[in-house]
């Protein structure tokens, strides 16, 4: 009984390639998950390929090896015929060089057991040591068989199995420069995409990424970039008018609150008037705050930067307040200073008035005292005894109007939205934060001059 020409051995590797390939994709997998979406790309291409690749070379290998096998018992069978004739003519076997034989010792034992049951049928083996292919049938008693090496076939596939791998190799490696290329592209894009994303969350309100995007695209990315800048446009048009709404109030405000605290300063002296005079302050405030807010969101404010000494500037700050707030320096600083020598910074007196007086008067009304200005280098800090900044806060930063006071008219919630934008504008920065032993710190970082 004659076997299919390569079929054993083409389920073999078929099932051998799946298991390969199924080992690849999940090894593929795992090494991908921390790589950037750009390698991502490319090992996805780079193993795409290699999948196409080791397919094509599988259906080549088995096809060749079939074409081989088919070859090789097509000719041991033409060759077992002729012996088979030979032997009844002269009742000799033409051993020479296909090993014809009668009961050779290394038969196949299913070859030998085909015969025996009056068969003819032929065998290959091409993973011992010495490849080759058997024919044999019955004659009388004995089994005649004939042997035929196949080292030169076998080696021939070798080779044409090391070209296909060679060859895929390259395939791959082209495909990885392909898509790391394709990939590149589009990482950068998308990295453009969210660095403006970045810009307009820091206050940037009139970037685009449709500024530095290709025109006439029409992909994914061209879409997300277009979102995005609608985002953005809605976004701003919004906020300035919002900070219109607001500078106008406030503008508004500003010309009968004028009149009201005139005429409220002509009251006679009595308790209500007292509290009329007060309120009236109070709004007064706040319309300058609103003000101060307006011009802040509107980057109208310029700064008239000069070089001042530190420590001196505080101390003038802290005079003019009238707040019986210490003024402190660091103990390793005075150390280092015992001559008591100002650090010089670059700021403009009147702006960094503004910010420490904010957060002193910010500290004394949710804080508890004693309220500690400390000057420390280049640095600011004012620092209370009380709960301490809420989690909110110092995570999304100080909101308008929304103060950590429980109870109604204790502050507008403006102290540190101002405080902070005054210092973008001097170009300082304002850090808030708890201190361990309880109480809210709040430092200011200044330029040196």
């Amino acid at each position: 009984m004659d076997e299919r020409p390569g079929q054993r051995e083409g389920r073999l590797v078929m099932r051998a390639a799946r298991r390969r390939c199924r080992a690849l994709l999940a090894r593929a997998r795992g090494l991908t998950q921390g790589l950037s979406l750009r390698w991502k790309i490319a090992a996805l291409l780079a193993a795409g390929c290699a999948l196409v690749a080791v397919t094509i070379g599988l259906l080549i290998h088995q096809s060749r090896a079939a074409q081989v096998a088919a070859t090789a018992r097509e000719s041991a069978t033409a060759q077992l015929i002729r012996v088979r004739q030979l032997y009844e003519l002269t009742g000799q076997v033409d051993h020479g060089d296909t090993e014809a034989a009668l009961d050779h010792p290394d038969l196949p034992e299913p070859l030998r057991k085909s015969a025996h049951a009056g068969k003819r049928s032929t065998f290959l083996d091409l993973e011992g040591p010495h490849p080759a292919v058997w024919a044999a049938r019955p004659v009388g008693d004995r089994v005649l068989s004939v042997r035929q090496p196949l080292d030169a076939m076998v080696d021939e596939l070798r080779e044409l199995d090391g070209q296909l791998v060679a060859w895929g190799a390259v395939v791959v490696g082209l495909a990885a420069l392909g898509g790391a290329g394709l990939a590149s592209r589009l990482s950068r894009e998308l990295r453009t995409a969210a660095a403006t994303a970045r810009r307009i969350s820091r206050g940037e309100l009139d970037a685009r990424i449709g500024q530095s995007a290709p025109a006439g695209r029409q992909d994914e990315v061209a879409e997300l970039a277009c979102a995005v800048d609608t985002m953005a446009a809605s976004l701003q048009r919004r906020l300035e008018a919002e900070q219109r709404f607001t500078a106008d109030v406030a503008h508004e405000l500003r010309t009968p609150l004028t009149g009201l605290h005139t005429a409220a300063e002509l009251l006679p002296p009595s308790r209500p008037t007292e509290l009329v005079r007060d309120r009236v302050s109070a709004l007064c405030t706040l319309t300058e705050d609103l003000l101060e807010v307006a011009r802040l969101d509107a980057n109208a404010e310029e700064p008239h930067l000069e070089v001042l000494p530190l420590d001196r500037t505080v101390e003038g700050i802290l005079q003019r307040c009238g707040w019986a707030v210490e003024l402190a320096r660091r103990p390793e600083q005075a150390a280092d200073d015992p001559g008591g020598a100002d650090t010089l910074v670059r700021t403009d007196a009147r702006r960094l008035e503004r910010i420490v007086a904010n957060l002193i008067a910010n500290a004394r009304r949710h804080g508890a005292e004693p309220v500690e200005v400390t000057v420390d280098g280049t640095s600011v800090s004012v620092r209370d005894h009380g709960p301490g900044f809420p989690e909110r806060l110092l995570k999304d930063g100080p909101q308008r109007f929304v103060t950590g006071a429980k109870e109604r008219g204790q502050g507008t919630g403006l102290g540190l939205t101002i405080a902070l934008g005054q210092a973008h504008v001097i170009g300082a920065e304002v850090a808030l934060s708890n201190a361990e032993g309880g109480g809210a710190v709040a430092m200011v970082s200044l330029p040196g001059g």
